[in-house]
Parts: structure tokens; C-alpha cells; sequence
């Protein structure tokens, strides 16, 4: 544990983006970085985690949102960004596409799961969900996550259980919960630069396809 190098990153994150801040929005954003610091001091965050976490708090306190980072909402849920605005809150889970090395064999299963679960858990929890991922990563949206409840296929809700049972036994991802989860939302963090830019799931899907496609190579 480096605490003096988390602090310097953090700071010079801070720093670069409360510049296009308001002024009275930059004691908001220091609130998140003091969150961060004191959470790294026991082992519960990790810099390339938190400077992502710190991007994405900058773009909805320039929103009028307050911000709490590694919140509980459950017993046995915490997620990664909570917001507040008016009568609504919002939920951001951060996915950078690690998998840890025992799924080495099943990867994408493994990560579409993850993916899934998240979408399921958190999404009851809020007005609004939303994913957030660096601009270098993909993240495996299944399409049944861009229709509402009603128009959603019994079979595909049953096939995202079973894979989500695959990975996640306790506690196990409700069929309800898949069937009546919502994505408000998809942020790409581009983390040199410093900013977030919130798609809509339909057009961060019809995004990355069109990346796939361009990406394909003929032998």
C-alpha cells in the first residue's frame, strides 16, 4: 500500500477536473476524493478503480447531483457510485472487464454474467442504473436489456438465469429481477482526458457493434 502515490493521483485528478466546475461544486468533488483516501487506508479500493469512480462522481456533480462512492444499499450490495438529485438517485457500477484468472477458460460467459447480475441487482435499487466503462473496453449488453419488461421474451430471461446461476449461487439472481431490470444508461470514461459521456443502451450497442465490424479482419 502506497497511501503518499493514491493520494498524489487522486489529488492531480481532482485537481484537473474541478476546472470545469463551478466553485460551489468543488467542495462536492473533494468530499468523493476524501472518501477515496479514507477508504484506501483500509484496503478497500484500489487507484485505477478510484480515479474511474472520480471521473464519473465529476460528471454528475457538473449535473447538480451529489455524490457517495462505495456505498451500501444492501446488507451485501455496495455499489459503486450513489447520486442523489431532487426526488431521484442513481446507481453507476464501474466494469473495467477483469475476470479473475479460475475463469480463465470461460471469460465472456463469466463477464456477460457479471454484467447481467449487476443490471438485475442494482436496477431495483434506483430511478436510474447506469454501467460505466472505459473507453478501451466493451462491455456484452444483451439485447434484452434495450426492451421494457413487458415486451421481453420468457425464454431469454430464463437462458440469462441460467447463466447467471452458473456464477452466482448466494444469493442466487431472481427471475424477476432479470425479467424487470432496467439500463437507464452506458458512461464511456475516457481517463486521459478526463471525461464521461453518457449513450443511451440502444446507441452504446449499435456503437460497438459497429466498432466489431470495422475491427474484423480477412484471411
Amino acid at each position: 500500500m502506497d497511501l503518499e502515490k493514491f493520494r498524489n493521483d487522486v489529488n492531480e485528478m481532482t485537481e484537473k477536473l474541478s476546472q470545469n466546475l463551478k466553485e460551489n461544486d468543488i467542495p462536492k468533488l473533494n468530499h468523493v476524493r476524501q472518501q477515496l483516501i479514507d477508504m484506501y487506508k483500509k484496503n478497500l479500493v484500489k487507484i485505477n478503480h478510484s480515479i474511474l469512480e472520480l471521473i464519473c462522481a465529476n460528471n454528475l456533480i457538473s449535473r447538480g447531483y451529489s455524490v457517495e462512492v462505495e456505498k451500501d444499499i444492501t446488507d451485501i450490495l455496495v455499489c459503486d457510485i450513489y447520486a442523489k438529485k431532487g426526488g431521484g438517485n442513481t446507481i453507476i457500477e464501474i466494469e473495467t472487464g477483469f475476470t479473475p484468472p479460475e475463469h480463465a477458460m470461460d471469460t465472456i460467459d463469466y463477464f456477460t454474467a457479471r454484467i447481467m447480475s449487476k443490471i438485475a441487482r442494482y436496477s431495483q435499487h434506483c430511478s436510474k442504473f447506469s454501467l460505466a466503462t472505459p473507453v478501451i473496453g466493451i462491455l456484452p449488453l444483451p439485447k434484452l436489456f434495450l426492451l421494457p419488461p413487458a415486451a421481453r421474451d420468457k425464454d431469454e430471461v430464463q437462458k440469462i438465469k441460467e447463466l447467471c446461476d452458473r456464477y452466482y449461487k448466494n444469493p442466487v439472481i431472481k427471475y424477476d429481477d432479470i425479467l424487470n431490470a432496467h439500463l437507464h444508461s452506458v458512461y464511456l470514461i475516457n481517463i486521459d482526458k478526463g471525461f464521461a459521456k453518457e449513450l443511451d443502451p440502444q446507441g452504446y450497442v449499435e456503437l460497438t457493434n459497429d466498432l466489431l465490424r470495422r475491427s474484423e479482419v480477412e484471411y
